[in-house]
């Protein structure tokens, strides 16, 4: 099974592909957080607006007042508040399923119930970009998702430049476990010399963070480190309205 799953992901990185250029004025950053964690909005969300920046963040309506990782996660009030203060909600299926595991009306009956449970308590909002939960797409997936979303963010690091798949843009993680890898300062110098679209992809935010989140010290470095280097920051959806236009 395993190694079919590493099969099915790598066709959909290679087959299938949805080409558009990426080709912003100047270079671009955009921030997300995925699923997403309570602290991800009371932790996160005064960093955001200490920078005056926007971000993107990607709801599956099932983790609504539920535990993840042992973390809490969002409740209603926490997306309505960061909805009306100008963040983007995206879709990351209703259950936070992998696309491996499931088929194409599994996965049209996943997005029918999200796209449903956030107009409900959104006043209608549509969601127009989506991630990948766990950066897992299918081929098949891939073409579900172009039918519904401008676009589709993975999880494979890079800056996009030039063309992209627009059913699998790369993003980079803002993970504990793999920060100390990353040169952001270096990623950000690129992306700016590239005219790229650098994203960033996070979870819970606290001073004690799961493998897969950061500290909100981390959060201030990255946003630090992308206005140093001269990159508009903007949320997942409006970057892509304009870097594609």
């Amino acid at each position: 099974m395993k190694q079919i799953d590493q099969m099915r992901r790598r066709a959909a990185r290679y087959l299938d592909i949805d080409p558009v250029t990426i080709a912003p004025a100047r270079g671009v950053f955009s921030l997300s957080f995925d699923d997403f964690p309570a602290s991800a909005w009371t932790e996160a969300g005064p960093v955001l607006a200490a920078h005056g920046v926007k971000a993107t963040y990607y709801v599956c309506g099932g983790l609504a007042d539920g535990l993840n990782m042992d973390r809490d996660q969002f409740r209603v009030p926490h997306l309505q508040a960061l909805h009306a203060a100008g963040h983007e909600v995206g879709c990351h299926t209703f259950g936070h399923t992998s696309a491996l595991r499931m088929d194409t009306e599994a996965l049209r009956l996943s997005l029918d119930a999200n796209a449903a449970w956030v107009a409900e308590r959104l006043d209608g909002h549509r969601m127009t970009t989506f991630a990948w939960p766990f950066g897992d797409a299918t081929v098949g997936a891939k073409r579900v998702v172009r039918q519904r979303f401008a676009m589709a963010r993975g999880v494979r690091d890079g800056v996009n430049a030039g063309p992209e798949d627009r059913a699998l843009i790369k993003s980079i993680g803002l993970e504990s476990r793999r920060l100390p890898g990353y040169d952001l300062e270096g990623l950000m110098a690129e992306t700016a010399a590239s005219k790229g679209w650098l994203t960033a992809y996070g979870h819970d935010v606290s001073d004690r963070p799961t493998d897969y989140g950061c500290t909100p010290a981390d959060l201030d470095r990255v946003l630090r480190a992308a206005k140093a280097a001269g990159l508009e920051i903007a949320p997942v959806g409006e970057a892509w309205a304009s870097i594609t236009r």
